[in-house]
């Protein structure tokens, strides 16, 4: 049993849980939940914004392989329109957790925030995708989904540079925006944010 399962004075499964994409201007914001095998470590393991490119598209096979069960889940770019941000990366986050195909006991979140989800307990933890295994791999799994995701939908919208920015605002990605205004894949909500100039 983990050190939150006592606290929690639980006996049972715990999913880790983490989200992808909050900060990009392009884009759904994806989720994933993952339960571990206890047994199941591997020396990549770790925050997936600290390891490799190539590191995460190794593991996410392995985890997919190794994991007792897993899931990702979406919110739109219309819903986080809607919904705002916050809200939108809780609503993935259970959209995950409902396509679980094994019902956890405790939920390990990345963060310091959650709505809570149905009648499971939920532990926050800030940085924990570099302190929990469960969430670690979420944070994978999560990331190379919607990175292969941004990879497809930038195939239609190569100025966007969305293949190496991934929707993130960057130079690149803002100059497009400057010169060939916003797709439907953008963040209407995230308009005012950000100021679009063109290079001199």
């Amino acid at each position: 049993m983990s050190r939150l399962k006592a606290v929690y004075g639980l006996a049972g499964i715990e999913a880790g849980c983490d989200e992808v994409g909050r900060g990009c201007l392009a884009g759904p914001v994806v989720a994933a939940a993952v339960i571990l095998d206890p047994d199941f470590d591997h020396p990549a393991l770790n925050d997936s914004k600290k390891i490799s490119e190539r590191q995460r598209n190794l593991l996410s096979p392995i985890i997919r392989d190794h994991a007792l069960a897993w899931a990702i889940g979406i919110a739109s770019v219309d819903e986080i329109d809607q919904i705002n941000i916050l809200n939108a990366s809780f609503l993935a986050m259970h959209r995950a957790i409902d396509q679980l195909s094994v019902k956890p006991v405790l939920l390990l979140i990345d963060g310091n925030r959650f709505k809570p989800y149905n009648d499971i307990a939920h532990h926050c933890i800030i940085g924990g995708d570099a302190i929990y295994r469960p969430i670690a791999a979420a944070s994978i799994l999560a990331k190379t989904f919607r990175d292969e995701l941004m990879v497809q939908l930038g195939k239609a919208f190569p100025h966007y540079d969305w293949q190496s920015n991934k929707g993130y605002p960057t130079p690149k990605h803002k100059e497009a925006i400057a010169r060939h205004g916003y797709t439907i894949h953008h963040r209407k909500s995230f308009h005012a944010n950000i100021q679009l100039k063109l290079p001199v």
